[in-house]
């Protein structure tokens, strides 16, 4: 063979493998993970379906943007209003978005292509907070087999898929509200899933099977949660689900916590309690209980009344008792006083205070001033109603400073002196007296936060339906409770119902009319019957509106009397239902949280911290694969949930996160010494 033939095919050869055959060099680059910002878009339409996750995303501490639909000036939502890049890494603005239905833009419009393509690029989430069923959604029509109509009343189920996903912090069924059978309060579409639609609650049809009320549809590379029922933030089905629907829209990873709360504050305990007077509908001893008779006063001559409410020994037995079996324990908030003028006056004896003194240990014990005065301006009582004493000059008079002091040292004393643990940094003041109090005391008494120094008190309890924002009184902060209206000056549930009805009976039907005059009250259709209107309809009442504080992640405390506690012991069945419906509801991993005074102050302060450092822009939070990453102000505690497996980053090493809750961790969190930034490391199975 020619040489030069030879050599002319060997080049050709080796050019041919140059074309199929890459030459040897450095690995093309991969591109990089994408970030992620911890943040959820709100596209808001004003619709209440989508004002109530917003409210469970602030409620819960989730930092969010709000596009609202209905601005002029809105941004117009495009690939840049999405996503951009961050030191040469994509980076997506929002971890999850929520819509008023699957397409607020227009099914074809470029603004709901460009979410479209945002969410297919980052695996965003979407939950339509409310629709109906249809295709369109991974639903038959309600037509085909599926139901719609009226849900007041009506008990959904979560499904085994549910439970073992964002819903797993629930477990029996979720009844729709009924509260009053004239209204509608909840419509719904209940659709057959079809393919890519994994049902989360749902209820049996006519026909057989089932059909879905809320699921997620997996389709075209996106995901969203469908909704098929209408809710406000302030329904039990609709708190219920809450925490769920954050959950699977934030794939469990997110700034915030939730947790059920309840404590119950007893307060007045070893003192006695004004009864109500059914003929003059008032309270003797009241200022404001006057009439042709003038004032009645509690006890003619002074002292402590005969027909005073007060618990007996037998009364503080059963609350031991009931405490045990109920698995919950009240905070008896005392006035060491008060049980010791009533020992004088009974011949130096008080089986009430020997009982609750020798089960002491059995409950929680908060200072509640030695006597129990009013410790706000000196009141006058010449006038209906009361106003502030004022000196010839024309200055207000006050309850001095040291009078404060006093009533509050002699009463923790006589605590210790009795062997009860108390905190010498929790008070709750008489009336939440020397606090403010429209419309007579508009401001503070000015010798309170003196006195509350003087004794080392950093939490003082004020009045939720007066106050609900904690606030500082000098170096103290408050701690705001909710009233049960279950009244302190009642021992029957024949003398409950009677001023029950005196306050939400009309006029015309022999109430006060105070239901008529105050917006932000209802007139009873018609008197209660006494005999059956307080386990009728004040019980489930009061029940239903303790159970939507516990479920909407408010630690607030409520507070009763002992008066509740004693005669016919008013107060167990309400406690009884709240107990029952919550974890007849909530599986075993969601249990309620009894929080203590000061523990409820300190997590009010950390929210309120908190929620000023996201208004400021002060966080920046975002995942990068299976890394968490959080800068915050120094000083200021982040809360954070994540799926269970997590682990901090310590200097050296990890360390397990948070404490369990509802299936996932979360915790008030910081950077650790020599740390910059909060790290977590996500489980990667």
């Amino acid at each position: 063979m020619d040489p030069s033939r030879l050599s002319r095919a060997a080049l050709a050869a080796a050019a041919l493998l140059a074309t199929v055959v890459p030459t040897a060099g450095p690995a093309a680059a991969a591109p990089p993970v994408p970030r992620i910002d911890l943040t959820v878009l709100v596209v808001d339409d004003g619709s209440g379906t989508v004002g109530a996750i917003a409210a469970e995303l602030q409620g819960a501490g989730v930092p969010y943007r709000t596009l609202d639909l209905n601005d002029p000036d809105r941004p117009v939502v495009d690939a840049g209003f999405l996503s951009d890049t961050v030191d040469g890494r994509p980076r997506a603005k929002y971890q999850g978005v929520v819509l008023p239905h699957e397409t607020p833009f227009g099914p074809d419009s470029p603004e709901q292509t460009a979410l479209a393509a945002y969410q297919r690029t980052y695996g965003i989430p979407q939950v339509d907070a409310y629709t109906w069923a249809h295709p369109g959604v991974g639903l038959d029509y309600t037509s085909e087999g599926g139901w719609s109509g009226v849900l007041d009343g009506v008990t959904a189920t979560v499904t085994a898929a549910g439970r073992s996903g964002p819903f797993r912090h629930l477990d029996g069924p979720v009844t729709f509200e009924d509260n009053d059978p004239a209204i509608s309060e909840s419509y719904g579409y209940a659709g057959r899933p079809r393919e890519g639609y994994t049902s989360y609650l749902d209820l049996p049809v006519a026909g057989g099977g089932r059909a879905s009320l809320i699921g997620e549809y997996a389709r075209d590379g996106r995901r969203e949660l469908v909704v098929t029922f209408a809710y406000n933030q302030h329904q039990r089905q609709f708190r219920a689900l809450a925490r769920g629907i954050v959950e699977w829209l934030t794939q469990g990873v997110h700034l915030g916590r939730s947790r059920s709360y309840f404590s119950v504050h007893v307060d007045d305990v070893f003192a006695p309690d004004a009864r109500w007077n059914t003929e003059r509908n008032c309270t003797p001893g009241d200022l404001d209980c006057v009439g042709e008779w003038g004032h009645l006063p509690a006890v003619a001559g002074g002292g402590q009344s005969a027909d005073a409410i007060r618990m007996t020994a037998a009364d503080a037995g059963h609350a031991a008792a009931w405490q045990k079996s109920a698995g919950f324990t009240l905070d008896m908030v005392y006035n060491g006083g008060q049980g010791e003028q009533w020992k004088t006056e009974h011949g130096g004896r008080d089986d009430l205070s020997t009982r609750l003194i020798s089960d002491r240990a059995q409950y929680r014990w908060i200072n509640h001033t030695y006597t129990h005065p009013f410790l706000g301006c000196v009141q006058d009582s010449s006038t209906v109603p009361w106003q502030c004493a004022k000196n010839a000059a024309g200055t207000t008079l006050w309850t001095s400073r040291s009078e404060i002091s006093g009533q509050i040292r002699d009463n923790h004393n006589w605590a210790v002196g009795k062997g009860i643990s108390v905190d010498r940094a929790e008070l709750v003041t008489g009336e939440h007296s020397g606090l403010k109090t429209l419309p007579q005391q508009p401001v503070d008494n000015p010798n309170l936060a003196g006195a509350l120094a003087d004794n080392g008190v950093k939490w003082l309890a004020s009045d939720n339906s007066r106050e609900p924002a904690q606030r500082a009184v000098g170096s103290t902060r408050t701690v705001p409770r909710h009233p049960m209206n279950v009244y302190y000056n009642v021992g029957t549930a024949a003398e409950m119902t009677d001023e029950y009805n005196w306050i939400y009976t009309s006029r015309a039907d022999g109430g006060s009319g105070l239901c008529e005059s105050n917006p932000a009250s209802t007139c009873l259709p018609a008197p209660l019957d006494t005999a059956t209107g307080y386990a009728g309809h004040i019980v489930p009442q009061e029940a239903r509106i303790a159970l939507s504080h516990i479920v909407a992640n408010d630690p607030r405390p409520h507070y009763v009397h002992q008066s509740n506690l004693a005669e016919e012991r008013l107060l167990y069945p309400v406690l009884d239902r709240i107990l029952a419906d919550y974890r007849a509801l909530f599986a075993d991993n969601t249990p309620l949280v009894n929080p203590r005074h000061r523990d409820v102050g300190l997590e009010l302060q950390r929210r309120a911290a908190w929620a000023k450092a996201l208004a400021d822009g002060q966080v920046t939070a975002y995942r990068i694969g299976s890394t968490v990453t959080v800068r915050t102000p120094s000083g200021v505690l982040v809360p954070l949930t994540a799926p269970d497996g997590t682990r901090k980053q310590l200097l050296l090493g990890t360390a397990a996160f948070g404490t369990p809750y509802a299936g996932a961790r979360s915790d008030w969190t910081g950077p650790e010494p020599l740390q910059s930034a909060i790290t977590l490391k996500l489980p990667t199975t």
